[in-house]
């Protein structure tokens, strides 16, 4: 569990195929210090060496003072302690825990130990050697489900320090420590100087993973300090070199390029399939001629754009690992393309490549810096970094560069903006029509991301499409489908009722993204009547009749439009005997209707006044008996 050579994973690969003799050889790793002071109780107080976890956060620039806790079962923290954070501080002084080497990965004895409530964790040496460096362990399914979860400091002592501190506590000493990590990070002068050894390989785990999600979440505070004048920033690639007994081996010439002087192992191990180690180290060399030609023109942060575009849009998952890809970020970016390739030389050249080789030369170490044996390493005012690569603990390493009253603004506010979406538009997609745009200013540096505006959902890579989707995707651009205007008139492949595809409208074939018009007239299934005519349209046709013939849509027949003159004597005559029968019929109804409202009035009235008639009859009876009794 101490540091190798080669403890990365993805970078083991054959001594016999990829190796530096003298590099194997002459590789001197250095362990990273902190101090351990024992303040109480007296009698062993003392001030030591520690060797800084190279997982968790170190306090880079600051330091720690708490009381130490032995447990009484379970001391080396290979499993879970038992209650609910039994190691919690009682008190304003934190818990220290102290455990043993052995038995589990260092990183696990420390996530138990946080797990149990303690602030820091110190790990005492099993056996007196010189202190090694506690590193992560190797990628396994086990150590991923708490590895990046780590987020207090560890440090590992000497076994007599441990063996001090133990037999204090035994006689129920109270052991105060101060772990001091002030002096872990030089600071010559008002300007950091740091470099990130990455590779572009995105198919070798979790490292590739971690390294990856470092370089997108740092961008933004990377670009500032870099901008600003705070910093100067130097990205780095490994690569070795194939021996002369193995040029002309198929290994060598599928992982190697300028014959076998800069090599990098194949990302699927399989050298049969898929991307070959040559294609890794040819990106390696576009990536650092990008950040070198950027430099020249005082645009070196521009080289964290393309990385970061480079993996969202060209990645070997996606199966767009490529030239063509790399050339695209960078027209989006407006590098210089020519000047990069010019840069990068002939990989199938039997020579030197200037650019590889200063690599090759700087991983070898010099003075307090260790060779560069593992990936991703961060290197900080020569001083290797030590703790996970987490935006936050790095920004703090670096701050803790800069001498005490000089560091930047940067280093007090960790949120920022970083305004890059004003150039250039970042380099994401915008509206050629509207200001709706996929660039998004977030900390992190701006993110082509595509955008939800005016109430329509955008879909696409962010930088060189988006298409809207959804809901009134059809009043932007026809949702990305085909559309047509003449003679004022516009036909779209794009409706409502589908959300996402393009279909052509009547009239028209095709995939939805081009459309062509059908001639309705030729295929001969409209206008089919024996005197039809027909004529094509934009979006239609028009059926119509030979002659003066009336054309009847609804029956699809042509009928006659005029007829000869004793058929329309014929006809007038017959419209003649109607019009005589109507007013005829009229007049006698009207008759009858006259009489029977006389009638009728007549009936009514007799009930309320005599008539003439009936008068006299009444006087006639009435005089009757007068002449009788007169002419007795």
């Amino acid at each position: 569990m101490a540091n190798t050579l080669f403890s990365r994973a993805f970078l083991i690969v054959s001594t016999l195929v990829l190796s530096s003799t003298s590099f194997l050889t002459e590789a001197r790793f250095v362990v990273e210090k902190s101090s351990i002071s024992i303040l109480d109780p007296s009698d062993i107080r003392s001030k030591h060496d520690a060797a800084i976890g190279n997982f968790g956060v170190p306090d880079y620039g600051g330091s720690m003072v708490g009381t130490v806790v032995y447990p009484d079962t379970g001391a080396t923290g290979c499993s879970p302690f038992e209650g609910d954070k039994p190691f919690r501080s009682k008190s304003s002084t934190p818990t220290i825990l102290l455990l043993d080497r052995g038995g589990c990965y260092f990183a696990l004895k420390v996530w138990n130990g946080q797990q149990a409530g303690a602030a820091a964790v110190l790990v005492a040496d099993s056996v007196d050697e010189p202190l090694i460096t506690m590193d992560s362990p190797e990628e396994s399914s086990d150590a991923d489900g708490y590895l990046e979860k780590i987020g207090v400091p560890s440090v590992l002592i000497d076994h007599s320090v441990g063996e001090s501190i133990k037999g204090a506590l035994k006689k129920a000493a109270n052991v105060v420590v101060k772990i001091d990590w002030s002096e872990s990070m030089p600071h010559p002068d008002q300007r950091v100087e740091y470099e990130l050894w990455t590779n572009s390989n995105d198919e070798c785990g979790i490292r590739c993973d971690e390294q990856m999600n470092f370089i997108k979440n740092f961008k933004g505070n990377a670009q500032i300090l870099e901008k600003g004048g705070y910093t100067r920033f130097t990205p780095h690639y490994i690569t070795w070199y194939c021996p002369h007994a193995f040029l002309l081996s198929s290994q060598c010439k599928s992982q190697c390029i300028n014959h076998g002087r800069y090599c990098a192992p194949d990302p699927e191990q399989d050298f049969g399939m898929g991307y070959q180690g040559k294609d890794v180290v040819f990106e390696n060399l576009r990536q650092l001629c990008v950040h070198r030609v950027a430099n020249e023109s005082n645009r070196s942060w521009v080289w964290w754009d393309y990385v970061t575009d480079f993996h969202i849009r060209c990645s070997m998952k996606q199966k767009k690992y490529s030239k063509e890809c790399a050339e695209e970020v960078m027209r989006s970016l407006h590098l210089p393309i020519e000047k990069i390739k010019s840069c990068m030389g002939d990989p199938e050249a039997d020579v030197e490549n200037q650019v590889l080789k200063i690599e090759q030369d700087l991983q070898v170490g010099r003075g307090s810096r260790g060779d560069v044996t593992i990936l991703p390493t961060l290197v900080i005012n020569d001083v290797q970094y030590r703790g996970k690569l987490e935006r936050i603990a790095v920004l703090k390493a670096i701050c803790a560069g800069f001498k005490e009253t000089t560091d930047p603004p940067i280093c007090l506010n960790g949120d920022l903006e970083t305004n890059e979406c004003l150039e250039n538009n970042g380099g994401c997609w915008q509206d050629s029509h509207s200001n709706i745009t996929a660039c998004k200013d977030t900390f992190r540096g701006r993110v082509c991301q595509c955008p939800s505006a005016n109430g329509v959902q955008y879909r696409g890579d962010g930088y060189k499409s988006c298409e809207a989707v959804g809901p009134g995707r059809c009043m932007v651009n026809h949702g990305g489908c085909w559309s047509e205007t003449r003679h004022g008139l516009t036909v779209s492949a794009c409706t409502e009722s589908d959300l996402t595809g393009c279909h052509c409208p009547p009239g028209f074939t095709g995939d939805g993204y081009r459309c062509e018009e059908i001639d309705e007239c030729k295929e001969g299934k409209v206008c089919q009547c024996d005197d039809c005519t027909c004529k094509n349209t934009w979006s239609g046709f028009e059926c119509g009749c030979r002659g003066d013939k009336l054309y009847i849509l609804e029956h699809d027949t042509c009928i006659e439009r005029h007829t000869s003159k004793f058929g329309w004597f014929l006809t007038l005559l017959v419209l003649a005997a109607v019009v005589a029968a109507s007013m005829a019929g009229y007049i006698f109804y009207k008759y009858r209707l006259r009489s029977y409202m006389d009638s009728e009035i007549m009936a009514i009235m007799s009930q309320y006044m005599p008539i003439d008639n009936q008068q006299n009859q009444v006087v006639h009876h009435e005089a009757e008996p007068l002449q009788q009794r007169s002419s007795v």
